[in-house]
């Protein structure tokens, strides 16, 4: 079982995804965190991510080689989140060829997975290059696991509607 918890940044998708995640686990669930400690807010948001998830799942932290680790594990896998992931494979100057083979290798795991996106896409066309590549690629990425999961939840405001 796969499947895909999207919206704007705030919208609650992350909490959702955690108690789906927490429901549809016969044991204690993996909790992969792709977000690198970058600056004192990004470490604020850890440490709140943290306190959210309580000690409900097993932490695994990786900011680059994701299906490596959940290749590893024997349950259910909450990645939160791919957007961060985005970002550091970019930060790290990953090829666009590099991003898109991980993200297959990541699909074709027999792994029980939910991932945690962005809708990055709804806004205007930025003007900074960078900014419009990770747009790009966000949506190009969201389209590819979407197709491939069983369910695709939107989220707007704490509340999350299947929209497959």
């Amino acid at each position: 079982m796969k499947a895909l918890f999207i919206g704007g940044i705030k919208s609650g998708k992350s909490k959702n995804a955690e108690d789906f995640t927490i429901k549809h686990a016969n044991k204690k669930p993996y909790y992969l965190a792709t977000t690198e400690f970058i600056d004192d807010e990004i470490a604020k948001k850890i440490e709140l991510h943290k306190l959210q998830r309580e000690d409900n799942f097993i932490t695994i932290e990786e900011a680059l080689n994701l299906s490596e680790k959940i290749k590893e594990c024997n349950e259910i896998v909450l990645v939160e989140c791919l957007s961060m992931w985005i970002n550091n494979m970019l930060y790290h100057e990953k090829s666009h060829e590099e991003i898109f083979y991980e993200i297959d290798k990541i699909l074709s795991l027999e792994n029980s997975i939910v991932f945690v996106l962005n809708d990055v896409g709804s806004g205007i066309i930025p003007e900074n290059k960078l900014a419009r590549e990770f747009i790009d690629l966000s949506g190009i990425i969201a389209q590819k696991i979407a197709s491939k999961c069983d369910e695709v939840y939107h989220t707007i405001a704490g509340i999350s509607t299947k929209i497959k």
